[in-house]
């Protein structure tokens, strides 16, 4: 009983059973408190300022925070300040942390599939409780889950992760986990978990009563070491990836798309074609058949080519000019070489090879070490090496081939120093694919090594001694991620420091009243407007919503984002974020679809409307009618009442949602 919350409760008369039911009913409370979907207390985005419309160039030219943040990632000599200085570096990523709200409303709404065009997502806070709020936006949505939780090897500062309500085992930290994790997974998707020979049985263990013992497939054996120690009995050269997946029956009847790409078929997309990556396969075939013996005209060029000697064209003549039109015959990258038919990887009915449970020709735990050393050279802690132990991008990039096509996403709730989004990026550098990574992570290293790392490789492919060596190619340039948005979140503790009592709780004893009724008032009236349990009232102020949060070992009181958990908690596909002026009253519009009812048009409206009159209903009513705001929209939610018609109100689904967990 630490908390500061509880401490203010005097028991003066309590006895025996009363207080073990007291103590039980604050349990009760507790498990409300950490089952409850937390707030998104901070939203930010990453740009690449390539995909930023150059009208923003001068504004953001003229920021000095943002400069300073260059000099120190990319080591820039930023004496050229200049609009034409950020033209010519595409890759260079902007954070809206350093700009006004205004610039950062006007950005996002020049982009028409904002979460189309985000391709990665990082959240800073606990694993289960982030898993937890992703659960609407991202279900059935992610097909390859990698993870490299903490082994459990005793060291005191390893284990800075809960478990559902106390700090516990390490088995039960994972187990909860992997409930979490699965209603996100697709059904041709699986988990791969990286652990050492100490918790490998305890491990699968927890796999199988969570995903199935049925959907077990394997476990991999990756030669993580090359180096042998004599300070040991066996020298321990090997790590275990066990890999389960949603439905073993399922993707063993795909097996075919489970396969690692063939060392000759180097498929990419150079193009950005929506069809996906592809290679240029001969168009000739053996033999000579009159039929497929004419010539094909470069209509760019002028050329005309036949059939090599003793060959003919693998199609008739109106099949070839049909695939001329469509594209699908070029003539070589360059387009001037001989005509070659463009294959998609999409159409192969192999990948390439089937994997092996041994992985001997991946790179080690040292390479994982060294690439993290080239991205921040000496200003790296050494601590962070020793606690993150980051994995090579090779072993994360190999299982993300094996789960994922070139479009779908990959998740690590156990993101570290951030090698899975580093894995990713290198992936569609290579063939120009458009997966997507979410990562999760509640240490420091999120603000220390991840989100700088994530920025890093986002600028430059190749890194030495903390220094860029070379600026992307213009193909790289055009390749994700275009932005990255990362959340923070509420914590546990967070939500206890904002508990507040009304109606003089603090005096409350249980020698004046019984404990049913002291339960049912305190937890149900009394903390009725606690912010944290979200009060519905202040639901008209929804722009300066605030909350007790804990940073940098001190508490503060800041504004959290109510529009943005709400999106998660609706689990909105964001199409387009807009916001509006009506005579400086700002209204923030977003439009999409919901995963439950995909194809239906949502539209959702927030705005200040503390003290509104009905005349001020009215003219928002006529506002958002005038600007077409909600459109076509089959179902419109609005904070804070309104008039306009059909509008659904936002807080009893906010409220259902935050507590569904609690609830079922």
């Amino acid at each position: 009983m630490t908390e500061g919350w509880f401490q203010q409760l005097r028991l003066t008369k309590a006895v025996g059973s009363q207080i073990i039911d007291f103590l039980a009913q604050i349990e009760d409370f507790q498990k409300i408190l950490w089952e409850k979907r937390k707030f998104v207390t901070e939203t930010q985005y990453c740009i690449t300022l390539g995909h930023i419309a150059a009208k923003f160039h001068t504004e953001i030219a003229g920021n000095e925070a943002q400069w300073r943040e260059w000099q120190d990632l990319y080591d820039l000599d930023i004496s050229d300040r200049s609009a034409g200085f950020l033209e010519a570096h595409p890759t260079l990523v902007l954070d809206t942390k350093h700009f006004n709200v205004e610039f950062t409303d006007r950005t996002l709404a020049s982009f028409d599939d904002l979460d189309g065009v985000t391709d990665g997502l990082l959240v800073q806070g606990d694993n289960w409780q982030a898993l937890n709020l992703l659960c609407q936006r991202h279900r059935n949505g992610v097909e390859c889950i990698y993870i490299d939780p903490p082994y459990n090897t005793g060291q005191s500062n390893e284990f800075i992760y809960k478990d559902q309500y106390q700090h516990s085992s390490w088995l039960s930290m994972m187990a909860n986990g992997f409930v979490e994790a699965k209603p996100l997974i697709s059904p041709l998707g699986g988990i791969l978990v990286s652990t050492d020979d100490g918790e490998y049985a305890n491990l699968k263990y927890a796999l199988g009563k969570t995903w199935g013992t049925d959907n077990f497939v394997s476990d991999i054996i990756w030669n993580s070491r090359k180096s042998v120690s004599s300070d040991t009995l066996i020298s321990n050269a090997t790590n275990h990836t066990t890999f389960f997946a949603a439905n073993k029956a399922l993707l063993d009847a795909n097996k075919s798309n489970f396969r690692l790409p063939h060392p000759g078929d180097k498929f990419t997309n150079p193009d950005n074609d929506p069809l996906g990556p592809w290679v240029l396969d001969p168009l000739d075939a053996p033999n000579v058949r009159e039929n497929l013996t004419y010539p094909i005209a470069n209509e760019s060029s002028g050329e005309e080519f036949w059939p090599p000697e003793g060959r003919c064209w693998r199609f008739e003549q109106p099949q070839t000019e049909k695939l001329l039109s469509e594209g699908r015959i070029l003539f070589g990258r360059s387009g001037n070489a001989r005509p070659m038919y463009k294959r998609y990887l999409s159409e192969a009915t192999s990948k390439g090879k089937a994997p092996t449970t041994l992985w001997d020709d991946v790179k080690t735990t040292t390479d994982g070490t060294n690439m993290l050393l080239a991205l921040f050279g000496n200003n790296l802690p050494r601590t962070t090496v020793n606690h993150t132990k980051p994995k090579p991008t090779e072993l994360v990039e190999r299982c993300s081939v094996l789960l994922t096509d070139w479009d779908e996403s990959v998740l690590d709730y156990f993101a570290g120093s951030g090698t899975t989004g580093y894995a990713v990026i290198n992936l569609n550098r290579e063939d120009g694919g458009r997966r997507k990574f979410i990562l999760v992570e509640m240490g420091q290293y999120f603000d220390t090594v991840l989100l700088p790392r994530i920025k890093k490789v986002t600028f430059s492919p190749e890194w030495k001694e903390g220094n860029p060596q070379r600026e992307a190619s213009a193909e790289e340039t055009e390749r994700p991620p275009r932005i990255v948005k990362y959340l923070r979140l509420e914590s546990y503790e967070d939500a206890l420091d904002s508990i507040q009592f009304g109606g003089g709780a603090g005096q409350l004893s249980l020698s004046d009243a019984d404990d049913e009724y002291l339960l049912k008032y305190m937890l149900g009236w009394e903390t009725k407007d606690s912010d944290t349990l979200l009060n519905p009232t202040k639901l008209t102020s929804p722009f300066s919503y605030r909350l007790r949060v804990r940073a940098n070992g001190e508490q503060k009181e800041r504004t959290v984002d109510l529009p943005e958990t709400f999106n998660y908690l609706l689990g909105l596909n964001v199409r387009k974020r807009e916001t509006y002026d009506d005579n400086g009253r700002r209204s923030l519009v977003y439009r999409g679809e919901t995963r439950d009812a995909p194809g239906r048009k949502v539209v959702v409206i927030w705005r200040e409307t503390e003290g509104w009159s009905e005349k001020d209903f009215a003219r928002d009513r006529d506002f958002v009618d005038r600007h077409a705001i909600t459109g076509d929209a089959d179902t419109v939610y609005v904070n804070g009442g309104s008039c306009i018609p059909n509008a659904k109100p936002i807080e009893p689904m906010f409220k259902a949602r935050m507590f569904a967990s609690v609830n079922n």
